[in-house]
Formats: C-alpha cells, sequence, structure tokens
C-alpha cells in the first residue's frame, strides 16, 4: 500500500475537539484514496530538532498559545520555502500570517497578541467576536484554490477560535503573492492561500471538525492528495 507522511505541528492535547478529529480526518482520506498515512505529532519545541525533510506534507494546528511559537514558525517557513505541502487551521492559520509578516513581508517585529499582549505590531489580535464552539457560513472566493477544492463559494465550518488578522495590516499582507481566499459576514479574512506555492492553505475555520458530525472535508482530502503528489507516487 502506497504511504506518505504527514508533520503535525502543534501541542497536542486529547480533550481539544480539532485533535480528536485530526486523525480521523486524516483516516477517512486514506480510506478514501487507498493509501497509508504516517501522521506524527510534532510538538513545537521538538521542530528544530526534527528533519522536516522525511514529512511529505506539514500541517499547522489548533490550540494555542503554543510551547515553542518560534518552532510552529520555523515548521511553516520551511513549508513555504520548500514547496513542502501545508495546510494551517485556527492557531496555524494565525501562524502562516505571522510567519509571512515577518519573513517575507520584513516586519521583524510583527506579534501574536494572544502571545505578545503589547506588541508594536500586532498582525494577529483579538476578533470583533470570539468564534468559539460555533459553526458558520464561510464565503470562498471565486477563483481561488479553495474554491476548487469545494465547488462553491459558500460552506459551513466549525470554529473555535478568538484571534484572527488584524485588519489595519490585510492590504500590505494579502496584496500577493498570499492572498485572502475566504471571509464571512463581518467581511474579516478567513482563510489565505500563497498562489506561487502549490498548496498553501490556511483557515480560521477548523475543518477537522466535520468529521465529528460524520463529514467530509474536501480541503483535508485535498491536502492529502498534494503530499501523494509532493511524493511523486
Amino acid at each position: 500500500m502506497k504511504s506518505i507522511s504527514i508533520a503535525l505541528v502543534g501541542d497536542y492535547d486529547p480533550s481539544v475537539p480539532a485533535h480528536q478529529g485530526i486523525p480521523l480526518s486524516l483516516d477517512v482520506a486514506a480510506d478514501d484514496l487507498r493509501l497509508e498515512i504516517k501522521a506524527s505529532w510534532l510538538a513545537t519545541e521538538n521542530v528544530k530538532d526534527t528533519d522536516l525533510s522525511v514529512f511529505d506534507g506539514i500541517w499547522c494546528v489548533p490550540k494555542t498559545p503554543y510551547v515553542n511559537a518560534d518552532g510552529a514558525l520555523s515548521a511553516i517557513r520551511y513549508a513555504r520555502e520548500n514547496l513542502i505541502p501545508f495546510l494551517g487551521t485556527c492557531g496555524g492559520f494565525q501562524h502562516a500570517i505571522l510567519e509571512y509578516a515577518q519573513n517575507v513581508i520584513g516586519w521583524s517585529d510583527a506579534t501574536h497578541a494572544e502571545s505578545s499582549p503589547q506588541g508594536q505590531r500586532p498582525v494577529i489580535s483579538e476578533l470583533a467576536c470570539a468564534l468559539v464552539e460555533t459553526t458558520e457560513t464561510v464565503n470562498i472566493f471565486a477563483h481561488s484554490q479553495l474554491a476548487a477544492i469545494y465547488g462553491t463559494t459558500a460552506i459551513k465550518e466549525g470554529y473555535r477560535c478568538r484571534y484572527g488578522l488584524n485588519d489595519e495590516f490585510r492590504h500590505t499582507l494579502l496584496q500577493g503573492p498570499l492572498v485572502a481566499s475566504a471571509d464571512d459576514e463581518t467581511k474579516e479574512v478567513r482563510a489565505v492561500e500563497l498562489t506561487v506555492h502549490p498548496f498553501y492553505i490556511a483557515t480560521l475555520f477548523q475543518p477537522e471538525r466535520a468529521v465529528l458530525s460524520e463529514r467530509r472535508s474536501p480541503l483535508i482530502q485535498a491536502f492529502v492528495n498534494a503530499c501523494v503528489q509532493n511524493q511523486g507516487l
């Protein structure tokens, strides 16, 4: 049986619904694609001592603040620079934007308000309305990679999140090649993607929750398929 390896970057907590849904979601994708997925939880404090080249894909998972945010940021940077399939959900979305701000835009002082409340440039700040244990409609932008994956421009997804992109920095951060690919009725960004990368998508919503309601996630299936393509199977 064909096999791929995926790094789940984050600090595992069995009580977190998203962490419960991630392995189940990967199992569903593995069955559908008839392959074996070796998913390894990679604690943020261990990232810098790990050879990331052994993985076919990197998924930066929910539950922040991370024990070691720099570890998460280094994994995201590795995926971005080496064209490794990348999925970021919730905290992964937040840190994908933070990594881009620091290392592509060049804002060394870019911060996440949850871990650095007094930061001078909080590119990630508190949401106007927290999205905690709620399901909301997401508006996907036409012609985005996300729209091609879902085959529609309106979906319902679950959240457990209090932080997102600070709209003050949206124009500078998302003028390309990192672009917004979804919002909601508040017009706040709910997903981004990197147009110069084979598969680099980050969502504030948690598609891994779908499996907990016995639904498949097209996004997770697409991510796994991108990992297969990356391996050249």
